[in-house]
């Protein structure tokens, strides 16, 4: 079973309802590896420094101690990453690792895990709703994940929830309210469907691209016979919408041709590779001498009992 997102309630006037987010799809795509010719050897990237090292300015802000950022999932970058620009440079530490951002071409400004912590969203558990508004005020385009929004076990949230879902049906509107989960706070809009209510995260005005940026719309309307000829065609392949008529073919067809290629696969020892560098393993490692540590404390108190003893 998916496990919940975020665990909060949904806040609107004096009612509180306990409920969780659980991620409403899943990406069905074949992401490939990358694998070294003839031998089947994975691929691995190094974390080196590339260039010669920037000049701090007086409005660069220096990172201070470094904090070591979160180790990505996957240390295979994308298929299409370029490698980097050279071998020859040390490997650099996660430890030794900062976030930066390039303001502007040239000018890199640094900041460290605390700063960015204390500028972060307040945790909150509470989705406050602040109207509701009609489903089709919203254009899709603002539409950019989906959840559901499942009740926490018991009466006490099942029989407010079930209230809400049926009284957003009956009136055909939409909550519009914003929830933090991690440290970023979204905005969202939570819709009835058929027997559940669906969380979906919505962009920001500001991160709608204005169209005009890209191409400048036609005033010039069509001529009365254009647009019957147009609306015709319409009607012509007008339908009930049904989304297991659809299909990912070029997915199918993926598979098939690894699945006709699974006898000529290359049988690799996993264990003999070397493993990347990473947070996991130094985890790993710090949980191994602690626990030899602990071990070793413990002998030697037995020792000195036994000592008493005798």
């Amino acid at each position: 079973m998916p496990r919940a997102i975020w665990s909060g309630s949904i806040s609107f006037g004096l009612v509180n309802i306990p409920v969780k987010l659980y991620v409403a799809t899943a990406s069905k795509d074949v992401r490939f590896h990358q694998f070294e010719g003839g031998t089947g050897r994975r691929i691995r990237y190094r974390r080196v420094a590339t260039g010669p090292p920037p000049e701090l300015t007086d409005d660069a802000v220096e990172a201070g101690p470094p904090q070591a950022p979160e180790a990505p999932s996957a240390l295979e970058p994308d298929e299409g990453t370029e490698p980097s620009e050279t071998t020859s440079e040390p490997e650099v530490s996660w430890d030794n690792i900062v976030k930066g951002y390039e303001i502007e071409p040239g000018r890199i400004v640094t900041v460290n895990e605390d700063e960015l912590r204390r500028i972060s969203p307040e945790r909150s558990r509470v989705l406050d709703v602040e109207q509701f508004v009609d489903l089709h005020e919203i254009d899709p385009m603002y539409f950019e994940k989906s959840y559901y929004v499942v009740p926490q076990h018991g009466e006490e949230a099942e029989r407010p929830y079930s209230l809400l879902l049926w009284a957003m049906q009956v009136s055909s509107k939409v909550a519009i309210g914003r929830f933090t989960l991690r440290t970023k706070e979204y905005l969202s809009a939570v819709r009835p469907a058929e027997g559940v209510l669906l969380l979906h995260t919505l962009f920001y005005a500001d991160e709608i691209r204005n169209v005009k940026d890209v191409w400048t719309p036609r005033t010039e309307e069509p001529s009365d016979r254009e647009l019957r000829l147009a609306r015709q065609l319409i009607e012509a392949l007008e339908g009930k919408w049904d989304s297991s008529g659809y299909r990912d073919k070029y997915r199918e067809r993926v598979l098939e041709l690894l699945e006709s290629k699974a006898e000529k696969a290359f049988v690799v020892d996993e264990q003999a590779e070397e493993a990347p560098a990473s947070r996991i393993s130094d985890l790993m490692e710090a949980l191994k001498e602690s626990v030899e540590a602990a071990r070793e404390a413990r002998e030697g108190v037995s020792d000195k009992r036994r000592r008493r003893a005798r």
